[in-house]
């Protein structure tokens, strides 16, 4: 029998990006996917479901309230319009086509208006918000987020993500008491986060988790926060949740995801360091190839090798070799935020040790021609 890569044609894949939506996230372990079988092949009431599932990772997560839905993103997009519509029947019906006179404007800290493969002003515009950025680039105080709050003011959003500007940024807790001064709710996306109760405990109103990121579900998201918060973010599955829906088999999947990352062992970045030693040592070998241990941006226990090219020595830029080495007979996919600065990163989190020495003979034949091991 044929692989699903033979009958579609597809290239193999060697994921040294991290948790990337582009590559399909995450690999969920055995039970998670039985558990998905068990969903796709049962009949359930579907809001019984979701609301009895939401109570069990409440409880879990000893928060008040948790909802499953269909990803991160729409987890943004449905929290703006929960905000926005609260328990207004009408406007939930109409946020598409009304003109909206009650408080919608969304501000964030403008060095956290990123984006993340999509723009977080397009999520917040489908939940009928107007982004509303606080700051600077490279500065936000608690003082220059609240100077922008306004009574059209629904929420302040706070993205906490490597993506953003860390430098000179206030924090989630401060931010919560901003938002408490103000009388807003202060909504986290904290989509490929580990910490899954430390943004509620500092305050925030709601929290958004990617399922399939540092999790490891299915295709979905977590939305977790306050009790009647998250009831309003529920009542989004009759307006626009309606276009994010998230599956029995989904749900099912996430809530016994989130019990095994509670109480199965994770890797630490020092088991990560180990793990690249010698992956590393062999990326030295090569000339023009510097290669280091770095550590996550956003303050994550994750370590990753940084590999620096010096382009005059190798004589190709780095943006060719990580086109090179992505289209190669094999995909090898990197983080290349920094190729502009002849730097990419390897994360080792979804890669074996077997895959490290193909990234590296792959990358040894392309800068030198030279196959061998």
């Amino acid at each position: 029998m044929c692989s699903v890569y033979e009958k579609y044609g597809l290239k193999q894949v060697i994921n040294a990006s991290g948790r990337m939506t582009i590559l399909g996230v995450s690999t969920p372990s055995a039970d998670v996917v039985d558990t998905v079988r068990y969903g796709l092949n049962h009949y359930f009431e579907m809001k019984d479901l979701v609301n009895k599932t939401g109570a069990y990772i409440a409880g879990l997560l000893n928060v008040e309230n948790a909802v499953v839905v269909s990803c991160a993103s729409a987890g943004i997009a449905q929290s703006v319009a929960a905000v926005i519509v609260k328990d207004n029947d009408w406007l939930l019906d109409n946020l598409h086509a009304s003109p909206l006179t009650v408080a919608h404007d969304i501000v964030l800290p403008k060095g956290h208006n990123v984006n993340f493969g999509a723009p977080v002003g397009t999520m917040v515009a489908l939940g009928g918000g107007r982004l509303v950025e606080a700051g600077y680039a490279n500065e936000c105080s608690p003082e220059q987020l609240s100077a922008a709050i306004t009574l059209q003011t629904a929420a302040i959003l706070y993205i906490k993500s490597h993506h953003c500007v860390q430098k000179s940024h206030l924090s989630v807790a401060q931010a919560a008491v901003v938002a408490a001064e103000h009388g807003v709710p202060l909504i986290v996306d904290a989509a490929a986060e580990e910490d899954l109760q430390g943004y509620y405990r500092a305050g925030a109103d709601l929290v958004i988790y990617s399922g399939a990121k540092a999790i490891e579900g299915p295709t979905s998201g977590l939305v977790i926060g306050k009790h009647h918060y998250v009831e309003w973010v529920k009542r989004q599955s009759t307006g626009i949740g309606r276009a994010m829906k998230v599956g029995k088999e989904g749900i099912l999947g996430l809530t016994q995801a989130i019990e095994n990352y509670l109480t199965q062992q994770k890797v630490t970045g020092a088991q990560m360091v180990e793990k690249m030693t010698p992956f590393i040592a062999d990326l030295n070998s090569l000339q023009g190839v510097r290669a280091r241990v770095v550590w996550d941006a956003a303050g994550r226990d994750i370590a990753r090798t940084e590999i620096h090219f010096d382009e005059a020595v190798i004589g190709r830029t780095t943006g060719e070799v990580v086109l090179a080495l992505k289209t190669g007979d094999i995909a090898i996919y990197f983080r290349g935020y920094k190729a502009n600065e002849s730097i990419i990163e390897v994360d080792v989190r979804s890669v074996t040790p077997d895959q490290l020495d193909t990234i590296f003979i792959c990358m040894k034949t392309l800068l030198t021609g030279d196959k061998s091991a």
